[in-house]
């Protein structure tokens, strides 16, 4: 009787409908709480408030309500949330239940914070702010990380964190050298198995003696997940977060003799050599075509900074698998993307706006029957069918036509800088040059600094705002430390032609 039950109830499983699930990674840009307790000072009361954390929390949670085709993530990976310097034993199931009556903004009020809630970690928030959103309650997985210093002396300040719309069966927090702990979480997927791996590893990707500390976060991963392929060689296994490498680092730095994401965590591109068993990661970058693989942008170049890496056994149709053409940045133009598709950033100054630095990347994922022998996905080549929402290059036409239009803005005295941060302007004003070599110009009551990336338009600029006293250019409107600014990213933006 006991074994007919079970063999029922085995058949019973294996006839439930597969069901899709989306995963998100999203480097959310430093989500510091409002208590007034922070080991950087650009979040120190006097700068920052209830206003920005307001801000900030809507922001993010309005991006996120975009993501997994606007239903929100089912699995998110969460970079940069402020490791709180001030913890209590309030678990967020009894804050979110104390604060259900309130809305983010009666809770966030701009003088006077209730002491009860104030002091409440960023991640406590950011579940009150995606509960708002329409996006319900998450389980929230956080590592065992506690303040104090790095091996080379900064304060631990930022962690990794998880949140899951399913059960979590366990976690582990795994220290890293002068990085964030790498946090595991084991999530029950309609009763499968499926291991999530919260990465942010060392910053300064083009930096060798980086790359080495990068190369020991990746060897504590590494070490995890050969033990656990060792046991499990098909377990599901999604590797996530900022690795601050890009998935061609040996390309874009030949003279590093070896690399953390090549080397050592091995994290390919040769879907074929997943069924053979001679790779067990495939890095999800690969499934989109060279033009479209961006989700971060450094000194006006493209990175690929935020990752989603699969295990082999994602690529097998038994249990949980990957949807193929499902991998991409979340790019949505007029609201974390500028006029140039690049991400808008978070500005915390006198006009808190913007969103993060980097675009979040997602997939889908689908679960099946387990058991059986395996049965592989299409692996001769990577998928190349675009994403949703892939990154966009404009054209100088267009770049130029709407810097135009804008120009009038820049004069009129109801303009509101922060509604247009990552705008495009034509911008024809006095110039002056400061004794640090610092430009700015002046149009009205407003005066900006203009800057580039690139030392010989800078230098440039430079000389015709001191020959001439005046500057034409295209510039998109940014703020940095406090001061708005022009950034001219192309040499044919000074002086464009009409």
């Amino acid at each position: 009787m006991i074994l007919r039950f079970a063999l029922v109830l085995l058949m019973g499983l294996c006839s439930l409908p597969a069901r899709d699930f989306w995963v998100v990674a999203y480097n959310v840009e430093n989500l510091f709480d409002a208590d007034g307790v922070s080991t950087y000072d650009d979040y120190s009361p006097e700068k920052y408030s209830t206003r920005h954390l307001l801000t900030k929390l809507r922001n993010a949670a309005t991006v996120l309500s975009r993501t997994s085709g606007k239903r929100g993530p089912d699995v998110l990976v969460l970079n940069e949330i402020e490791l709180d310097q001030t913890p209590s034993n309030r678990s967020a199931a009894d804050w979110l239940a104390l604060a259900k009556a309130k809305s983010l903004a009666e809770l966030l009020p701009k003088d006077d914070p209730d002491p009860q809630f104030i002091d409440a970690p960023a991640e406590f928030w950011l579940a009150k702010a995606l509960e708002e959103a329409g996006l319900g309650s998450y389980h929230i997985v956080v590592p065992d990380e506690k303040p104090g210093l790095h091996e080379d002396g900064r304060p631990r300040s930022v962690k990794n964190i998880i949140f899951s719309r399913f059960p979590v069966r366990e976690s582990r927090t795994h220290p890293t050298t002068d990085a964030r702990a790498i946090l595991e979480a084991t999530l029950d997927v309609e009763g499968q198995p499926l291991s999530i791996f919260a990465n942010h590893w060392k910053s300064g990707a083009g930096d060798e003696d980086n790359e080495r500390i990068r190369i020991e976060n990746a060897t504590t991963l590494r070490k995890r997940l050969d033990a656990i392929f060792y046991k499990h060689p098909l377990a599901d296994v999604i590797v996530a977060g900022d690795l601050n490498c890009h998935y061609n680092q040996s390309e874009r730095y030949p003279h590093f003799r070896r690399t953390a994401i090549g080397d050592i965590l091995k994290a390919e591109g040769a879907k074929s050599s997943l069924k053979d068993g001679s790779t067990d990661l495939y890095n999800l970058w690969f499934e989109l075509p060279p033009e479209s693989r961006g989700s971060d942008v450094y000194r006006d170049q493209w990175g690929t900074l935020i990752h989603l890496i699969g295990s082999r056994g994602l690529f097998e149709q038994g249990g949980i698998s990957i949807v193929p053409g499902t991998f991409g940045a979340v790019v949505i133009r007029g609201l974390n993307a500028d006029y140039l598709d690049r991400p808008v950033r978070w500005s915390k100054g006198r006009n808190p706006a913007g969103y993060s630095d980097h675009f979040p990347v997602q997939v889908r994922l689908r679960t099946g029957p387990s058991g059986g022998p395996p049965r592989w996905l299409d692996l001769s080549k990577p998928n190349f069918s675009k994403p949703s929402d892939p990154v966009r290059r404009v054209s100088e036409v267009e770049v130029a036509q709407r810097a135009r239009s804008n120009a009038p803005l820049l004069t009129s005295p109801a303009f509101d800088p922060a509604a247009h941060q990552g705008e495009v302007f034509l911008v024809e004003a006095p110039a002056q040059v400061g004794d640090e070599g610092y430009i700015s110009i002046s149009t009205g009551p407003r005066t900006f600094d203009v800057f580039s990336h690139t030392k010989s338009i800078r230098d440039a600029l430079r000389n015709q705002a001191r020959s001439t006293g005046r500057l034409s250019f295209i510039g998109e409107l940014g703020e940095f430390k406090n001061r708005l600014q022009f950034v001219v990213h192309r040499p044919d933006w000074i002086n464009p032609k009409n």
